[in-house]
């Protein structure tokens, strides 16, 4: 029995991530954000999401690529975790996509610094690379993620 497995995609910075169907709670336009003092610059501060405040993480910072350009609004993708709602700030969204399990290899050599750590694996797909996005470890920003 060949099972598929779903993924949620989104793009940053150009790049293609995915993260399993089962953790995305839902996607969101663009919310204005109260800022945290004295948080880590991955967290871009709080939503209020029908009345529950949920963190907002910016994965551009998380994966230590560059900031989104100022004109660009972000997109939430939020997630259901152990501690509850937590959304990532992506780029653009895009589609549902099953994929075969036997295909999953091991994340590219070619990741560096904390991208390593919050990438599980990838996808050969005809056009891109689908890499797949550790949710637990992306939303925990105590854990790693600098602080400029």
């Amino acid at each position: 029995m060949s099972a598929t497995n779903q993924f949620c995609t989104f793009y940053v910075s150009g790049q293609y991530f995915g993260l399993e169907v089962l953790h995305v709670q839902e996607i969101i336009r663009y919310q204005e954000m109260t800022r945290v003092p004295l948080a880590p610059s991955t967290i871009r501060g709080l939503i209020n999401l029908r009345g529950q405040i949920v963190t907002a993480i910016d994965l551009r910072r998380r994966l230590e690529l560059p900031d989104r350009p100022a004109d660009q609004l972000p997109v939430n993708v939020v997630v259901r975790t152990d501690e509850g709602a937590v959304s990532l700030l992506v780029d653009e969204i895009g589609d549902v996509l099953e994929v075969d399990p036997h295909q999953f290899e091991r994340p590219p050599e070619t990741l560096k610094g904390s991208s390593r750590e919050l990438i599980r694996g990838a996808y050969k797909l005809d056009k891109q690379l689908l890499m797949i996005l550790d949710t637990e470890r992306a939303v925990n920003v105590t854990g790693g993620g600098r602080n400029p």
